[in-house]
């Protein structure tokens, strides 16, 4: 597959389970390396950094994963996951800077500092917790975020309030984001292209829009065949209560 992003757009990422979505995102953030080909960021060959460089870019780069609880490191409080990044990449010159910027970052994120500083992922719930794991990326100032279904897992009734969570931060933060998802309806909302895998292989990409009007190959069409119709599954249960 060949694929381009742009400088602060949002890039849907869709597709079925094991379509390969998910380790492309690991690849672009060097959790994988894969056995051919080139992965350019800012006209630099990736694959090539070492030392000082490929530091630089695992700062650039961050990602948000799927699973909100096995990516927090159980003993660290929301206040020491968060000011880790900070130390690792020596962003703050003293103890004090540091800790404010983490605080900042807690609120950044839509949570209360002293409400959830000193507790451990299992005291929170899971949209606080991938609040946390959000406001971990963001610590070290990334100009690409990949976020792998960072709603999937949660409530649903909580699931839009991370969505606008990231569409704002990408907004004010002028982040260039890739979103990979399952949802169409997702990715419609917070996307301006989408990309559509299936088996390891990117089919078809456009405009969001365009390619939920006028999809071109017919997995795509598939896709947006197994979208939930609410007026369509409303008129077939009220013609089958007329039956009965």
């Amino acid at each position: 597959m060949s694929i381009s992003v742009k400088k602060g757009e949002a890039l849907g990422l869709v597709g079925q389970s094991g379509s390969g979505k998910t380790t492309l995102a690991r690849a672009v953030v060097k959790l994988v390396k894969p056995q051919s080909g080139s992965l350019l960021f800012n006209g630099k060959e990736v694959f090539d950094q070492k030392g000082d460089a490929a530091k630089a870019y695992r700062r650039q780069v961050q990602m948000i994963f799927q699973d909100p609880y096995e990516s927090l490191n159980p003993r660290a409080t929301v206040e020491s996951a968060i000011e880790e990044p900070l130390i690792i990449h020596k962003l703050t010159g003293s103890s004090s800077s540091r800790k404010e910027r983490t605080l900042n970052l807690i609120r950044m994120v839509g949570l209360n500092p002293e409400a959830v500083s000193g507790k451990h992922p299992h005291e929170l719930s899971g949209g606080e917790r991938q609040r946390t794991s959000i406001a971990r990326a963001l610590a070290v100032s990334p100009e690409l975020l990949l976020a792998d279904e960072p709603v999937s897992m949660l409530d649903v009734s909580i699931r839009i309030g991370v969505i606008d969570l990231l569409k704002e931060l990408k907004r004010k933060l002028d982040l260039t984001v890739i979103f990979i998802t399952h949802d169409l309806g997702v990715a419609r909302y917070f996307c301006d292209r989408i990309a559509v895998m299936y088996k390891g292989k990117l089919i078809e990409v456009a405009e969001t829009e365009e390619l939920l009007r006028h999809p071109q190959d017919p997995y795509t069409k598939q896709l947006l065949e197994a979208v939930p119709d609410p007026a369509k599954s409303a008129k077939e249960k009220y013609s089958s209560i007329q039956k009965g």
